[in-house]
């Protein structure tokens, strides 16, 4: 059956079925699928009353996912905005995250070696601040001091 064919209720619950996905995600769904605007707008808040979507959830679910797979904050925010997630929304959801600093240090000690210019790159690139490499490397050097 062709998404024509289908009722926006029925585009909308499809696209949440795997997972979870942000008011915006589904919005954008329902319109590549040609559903007219009012439409959109009616079947939307019906699922949000309903408590099938929910952007708070959505972006908690999402911050902790990105975090586990070893994200900073900006990156997390980035991406929840790119979801279109309210910026009180994302940050909400990356407040409630264990602290980047305490994540990068369990990327640094969990790399093997002696963390160097490439590991903090890496975690540069996956949005962690420099505070929070900073601290993470500083504390690597700090366990390797006193073991000597």
């Amino acid at each position: 059956m062709s998404d024509t064919a289908k009722s926006p209720l029925d585009i909308a619950v499809g696209a949440l079925r795997a997972h979870d996905r942000s008011r915006s995600d589904v919005e954008a769904r329902l319109a590549r699928a040609g559903v007219a605007p009012d439409e959109v707008r009616e079947t939307v808040a019906a699922l949000e009353r309903l408590g099938y979507l929910d952007d708070q959830r959505f972006a908690c679910a999402r911050a902790e996912e990105l975090a586990e797979r070893g994200y900073g904050d900006e990156w997390i925010r980035r991406d929840l905005h790119g979801h279109g997630v309210e910026r009180e929304t994302a940050a909400a959801a990356v407040e409630a995250l264990t602290s980047e600093p305490e994540r990068a240090a369990r990327l640094v000690s969990g790399s093997g070696g002696a963390p160097d210019r490439r590991l903090a790159a890496r975690l540069q690139r996956k949005g962690f601040s420099a505070d929070a490499i900073e601290s993470a490397v500083a504390g690597t050097f700090a366990d390797v001091d006193e073991r000597a």
